[in-house]
């Protein structure tokens, strides 16, 4: 074999329910930001790829929305629509699944993935995340026992990403499945994902830390504009969507201090990511019902491929 045919890489795809760690883990594998992360379900609503690179592999990771009532056909409103196409494409095109279980709770969730991932079991890397919660290492025999009678995989490794424990174990793991074959994107990329993107997500991640109830869910940000002002600083203009004028309220706060709270802490982020002095310009603008329209959706970036 020459040297390029001796390279392992191909494409991973993160599956879980919500709030399993999916996003955490991609960072960490990637060893940096490249999913936002939060408490809320469904945070992450597009297909994320995050590559790490060794020297006789690459692997090119994909986050996806938390699958939750998948496989009862839960596609409510359009986002979930969408956002369930995008699980079942990037599931089809991946060389790897990385299926992410919680060790604290295994729910009927987790459980109805066997349906979706039965004929792939060979492909199927289970990571039981959050090992460093559970306490002594026997807590996790009753969970393992029963996804080894419900669901399909060929090796699994107990992890936590947020300490990043195992996680080479968990890497060695998936690297063996991957196919011999080139590099996919260069070495030096991280993540398909442009400036503007990032830049979006992290002041939606910050929003979410927020706001609570429904305001997440009928929640968008569009970047408009990112340049130099006068001063050399970036200069950051962004739109906040929210669906209804009562969430436009709730969103900007009392006095707007929800709104410069968020801002304040995006901005912060912001500084680290772009590395320099950021000004940044947030408003709150009602678009009625863009999470159920494909139009809408489609402006604002979504893959309705």
């Amino acid at each position: 074999m020459t040297i390029e045919s001796n390279l392992r890489s191909g494409y991973i795809a993160i599956v879980g329910r919500p709030n399993v760690g999916k996003s955490t883990l991609l960072n960490a594998l990637v060893g940096e930001k490249v999913s936002i992360v939060s408490s809320k379900p469904h945070t992450t609503r597009h297909r994320i790829l995050g590559v790490q690179s060794g020297s006789s592999y690459q692997a090119v990771f994909m986050d996806t929305p938390g699958l939750q009532n998948v496989t009862k056909g839960y596609q409510k409103r359009a986002i979930h629509r969408v956002m369930a196409k995008t699980i079942n494409q990037v599931i089809e095109d991946a060389d790897v699944i990385l299926l992410v279980i919680d060790a604290n709770k295994l729910t009927q969730d987790d459980l109805n993935l066997g349906g979706l991932l039965k004929e792939r079991s060979e492909e199927v890397v289970l990571a039981l995340n959050k090992i460093d919660t559970v306490g002594p290492r026997t807590a996790l025999l009753p969970v393992l026992d029963k996804v080894s009678q419900q669901l399909p995989f060929s090796a699994f490794v107990p992890i936590s990403a947020l300490k990043v424990i195992n996680l080479d174990s968990l890497m060695s793991e998936i690297v063996v499945r991957l196919p011999f074959g080139p590099a996919l994107f260069p070495k030096d990329i991280l993540t398909d994902k442009g400036d503007s993107f990032r830049i979006a997500e992290i002041i939606r991640e910050k929003l979410l830390s927020v706001v609570h109830k429904e305001v997440p869910y009928g929640l968008t940000v569009e970047v408009e504009y990112v340049g130099r002002n006068e001063e050399n600083q970036w200069l950051i203009h962004a739109v906040i969507w929210v669906e209804r004028p009562s969430h436009k309220a709730i969103v900007i706060g009392k006095h707007g201090r929800l709104l410069k709270k968020a801002g304040q802490s995006a901005r912060q982020e912001l500084i680290k990511f772009l590395n320099d002095r950021v000004h940044l310009e947030l408003w709150v603008k009602v678009r009625e019902h863009w999470s159920d329209n494909e139009r809408e959706l489609k402006k604002l970036g979504f893959d309705l491929s």
